[in-house]
């Protein structure tokens, strides 16, 4: 995932691997020989266009509304009638009233006829207070929950590791965020919930407790899932 800072100098540029709790209490039943948590890569003011989601302070509202409202007003000078200038005019009043391009509740149609635009407050924006600078690690984890993302884990001898997933991600499609032949192959996903997992002590004790799921394709998968993915080679 890409994050991109809008006057923050405070954060470093570049790649953050995102610490999360419950995973290294998962790994301290697990004993695994790696641990990797999430990672992210962090962009400066020049590439908010790559990002997935935008961090910025709260002071920084109206400029970057008014980046969009500038480019909105230039295009509605220039369009004709039709159905991309009644879209313009919907954007540029909510704009006008200081309220992200994201909070239009546009159409699938609506955001193809807009797609090559560019409008920075069309993706996730998170705002935050600048007491929240103190932990940059919680911060970038605020912004993952913020945008619409999750985590699910995998755990054996030689690593736990946390998986970056969209929220409402089925067990299908986290079967190819670890890898597209687990996906081709896919039957059946093993799932122990997190809770589930810390409270029993351990995986062999989750499934002697009767805790281990076995949950199909369009499983959806709920943050920190234990998942062991099986599939045909």
């Amino acid at each position: 995932m890409k994050i991109g800072v809008f006057s923050i100098p405070e954060i470093n540029l570049g790649k953050h691997n995102i610490k999360d709790a419950q995973l290294d209490q998962v790994d301290k039943f697990v004993k695994a020989k790696k641990k990797t948590y999430v990672q992210v890569e962090v962009m400066g003011e020049d590439s908010l266009l790559d990002a997935d989601a935008i961090l910025a302070m709260k002071e920084a509202r109206t400029d970057l509304v008014l980046k969009d409202l500038e480019f909105i007003e230039t295009r509605l000078s220039r369009c004709e009638e039709g159905p991309e200038k009644a879209l313009l005019n919907k954007l540029q009043g909510i704009l006008g009233k200081e309220e992200f391009a994201n909070t239009a509740g546009l159409t699938f149609e609506e955001k193809q006829l807009i797609s090559g635009y560019g409008l920075l407050t069309l993706r996730p924006v998170v705002l935050v207070a600048k007491e929240e600078l103190e932990d940059i690690n919680h911060l970038l984890m605020k912004v993952l929950n913020e945008s619409g993302f999750t985590s699910f884990f995998t755990a054996g001898e030689k690593e736990t590791r946390a998986w970056l997933i969209k929220k409402g991600t089925t067990a299908w499609e986290a079967a190819g965020a670890v890898h597209s032949d687990i996906q081709r192959g896919f039957i059946r996903a093993e799932i122990i919930g997190l809770d589930d997992f810390l409270a029993a002590g351990g995986e062999n004790q989750a499934k002697q407790a009767g805790k281990l799921r076995l949950e199909q394709k369009d499983y959806v998968m709920q943050y920190g899932d234990l998942a062991n993915f099986r599939f045909n080679k």
